[in-house]
């Protein structure tokens, strides 16, 4: 496996939610309320969609785009009777650094 720091361990607290990139890849790190710091891949499952602007309960990811939701835990979906989840990532803390594995890393493109 291939860890790559995403952030400082204190941009996410329990309760909390950031969206960060590794390269090209957007990581969604969620801490639940009363859980484990988790790292999803960034999107939606459903429509492939940027959770930038996606809302956390503590408990549920919602997806601004069509209102679904998805345990912050499982990575499944709550709110429909689906077999859509998010795709988690390896996560491990190193020192005060949040590293996740989300394969090969290309790095991100330049601004035109």
């Amino acid at each position: 496996m291939t860890y790559t720091a995403i952030c400082n361990t204190e941009a996410v607290s329990e309760g909390g939610m950031g969206l960060f990139q590794a390269g090209r890849k957007s990581v969604l790190l969620v801490w639940p309320k009363g859980g484990e710091l988790k790292a999803y891949r960034g999107r939606c499952p459903h429509a492939d969609m940027p959770l930038s602007e996606a809302t956390f309960d503590g408990k549920t990811v919602t997806c601004p785009h069509h209102q679904w939701g998805f345990d912050s835990d499982s990575g499944k979906c709550v709110t429909h009777l689906v077999r859509n989840v998010l795709h988690a990532y390896p996560l491990r803390v190193e020192g005060d650094e949040i590293q996740v594995d989300v394969g090969p890393v290309k790095p991100a493109r330049a601004s035109a």
